[in-house]
């Protein structure tokens, strides 16, 4: 992988792509990060999923972001579609999150309004950490919590985003890595919530029925500014961020 801009370079390391997709060092209100991939025509899967899309250098720059944040937060939808687990606990991975000051690996908090999730998945059974559930005051969490699951309730009839990541900035987890899906972006994107988007752009054409990687809820357009591009075997890697600077 190699950057085009703003800087011509060589092939990147770890390191530079540590400083390059940076959280900041100590945040003082919840930072949020997308990170999606999408084909050149927009679409966001193929079949009921990203896997088609993806690609190892994509494949690492997700799981950086994961190895750089606090916490990874994702749509109860995404959840079951991707069947999600906990965040491995590599050697390398835990290495890397200490040498960088973390302890452990990242939690994953699920927003869901209903908890119309199950605890025999693979998000309850196969993690290292008790995984976050997100939701509302109405929802029915008996059996999530019994399967290990810590609740936070932000609103009453629908999740509060706003007050979702106060309630993990008081948990001690400001660094967010957000990983879709479309419903949960677009809702972040109207709450304007959003930091910094990381796009891979993969070289398909996948036309049909796909979703865009936000949908749902209108909102105003946000403005970002450009921040790097990294191009790997014709996949391109974007980032955007609020100020570039």
């Amino acid at each position: 992988m190699r950057s085009v801009w703003p800087l011509a370079t060589g092939e990147l390391t770890g390191t530079d792509l540590e400083e390059i997709y940076a959280y900041p060092a100590a945040p003082d209100r919840p930072w949020v990060q997308v990170n999606f991939v999408a084909s050149a025509d927009g679409a966001v899967e193929i079949g009921t999923t990203s896997a088609g899309l993806s690609h190892a250098a994509d494949r690492e720059i997700f799981l950086l972001g994961r190895d750089l944040a606090d916490v990874v937060l994702v749509g109860a939808g995404t959840a079951r579609a991707e069947n999600y687990r906990g965040v491995v606990p590599s050697r390398r991975r835990l290495e890397r999150r200490r040498r960088l000051g973390f302890t452990g690996v990242p939690p994953i908090a699920v927003v869901t309004r209903t908890a119309d999730l199950d605890p025999a998945s693979r998000l309850f059974t196969e993690t290292a950490v008790p995984p976050i559930v997100v939701t509302t005051g109405t929802a029915d969490t008996r059996a999530l919590e019994a399967a290990g699951a810590e609740i936070l309730r932000a609103g009453q009839d629908d999740v509060d985003l706003p007050r979702a990541l106060d309630l993990l900035a008081g948990k001690g987890l400001r660094r967010v890595a957000c990983e879709g899906g479309p419903q949960l972006f677009a809702r972040m994107i109207a709450a304007d919530l959003v930091d910094q988007l990381c796009l891979t752009v993969a070289p398909l054409l996948v036309a049909g029925t796909a979703s865009r990687i936000a949908t749902g809820m209108a909102s105003v357009p946000r403005e970002l500014a450009l921040a790097s591009i990294l191009v790997e075997d014709g996949f391109t890697f974007l980032r955007y961020r609020r100020d570039a600077g």
